[in-house]
């Protein structure tokens, strides 16, 4: 009897160490070690800075995408440079430190990939469409187009080799239109400045930037910006200095959240 309750015993010790081991087994083993000697990131996890290369029309909305992927993620700071794309471009192609390129136009996108400076396939996601920007109470009586041809209006446009005066250009040769301007700017939120100060009677930028400037402006739809919508790719870069964070941010803005923040700012989605 004594050896039979022996037996029973032993063999209930046995399961409970199986169970033990297949606990411990299930673990994942810890992280090991950065050379600085705190605990390395896992990859695609979001920590340290994150340094962002963004378009300028992206100015306010990747500001607040930023500000909730902070909040999501505490170890992460996100950095940003905004700027016309294919100033951004260049400098990443001239070995900038950038973990992320978002840029306002495929074509400066491609400037990016094409060098090797991302290997990743960028991801069109969201897109932006032209309106007539003037000063608040229109001094200049701008109805159309057909006014950036006049000598006697004020007239401010992007450069050609930016996405926003690329995107103008096709809009006003739809239109046929062509323009006198007084200024070309190296981006649109100078061009937006512009028309907030009042030193010129109508420019060409973005809904979006329309939207951001509230009151100090009014926006003027036209037809002809259909012919010119501009998808906006996004990417981590090959030389990420923070390759996790890169990631972590691209899928940020790529999520729902991220779209929803877009879709207030005045973005079209992809």
């Amino acid at each position: 009897m004594l050896g039979t309750v022996r037996v029973a015993a032993l063999a209930a010790l046995a399961a409970l160490a199986a169970v033990v081991l297949a606990g411990c087994g299930s673990q994942d083993p810890p992280a090991a070690d950065a050379p600085d000697g705190t605990s390395a990131q896992a990859p695609g996890t979001a920590g340290g800075q994150v340094i962002v290369f963004a378009a300028a029309s992206l100015t306010e909305s990747f500001t607040e995408l930023g500000k909730r992927f902070e909040a999501e993620n505490p170890d992460a700071e996100v950095t940003f440079n905004f700027g016309g794309s294919s100033a951004l471009a260049k400098q990443i192609n001239e070995g900038a430190p950038a973990d992320v390129f978002a840029s306002a136009s495929p074509t400066n996108m491609t400037q990016v990939t094409d060098s090797g400076a991302a290997t990743d396939e960028p991801t069109t996601f969201v897109r932006n469409t032209l309106m007539i920007a003037v000063p608040a109470g229109n001094p200049g009586g701008i109805t159309g187009l057909a006014d950036f041809a006049e000598d006697g209006k004020k007239i401010a446009l992007c450069a050609e080799q930016v996405p926003c005066g690329a995107a103008a250009k096709k809009a006003l040769d739809a239109a046929g239109v062509t323009a006198r301007p007084d200024t070309l700017e190296q981006d649109v939120k100078a061009v937006l400045t512009k028309v907030q100060l009042g030193e010129v009677d109508a420019a060409l930028v973005y809904k979006t930037d329309v939207r951001a400037a509230g009151d100090k402006v009014e926006g003027i739809e036209f037809p002809e910006a259909a012919e010119a919508v501009n998808d906006y790719p996004i990417v981590s870069l090959a030389e990420a200095p923070n390759a996790g964070g890169a990631k972590a941010f691209v899928d940020f803005v790529l999520s729902d959240k991220g779209r929803a923040v877009l879709t207030d700012a005045g973005f079209d989605g992809p």
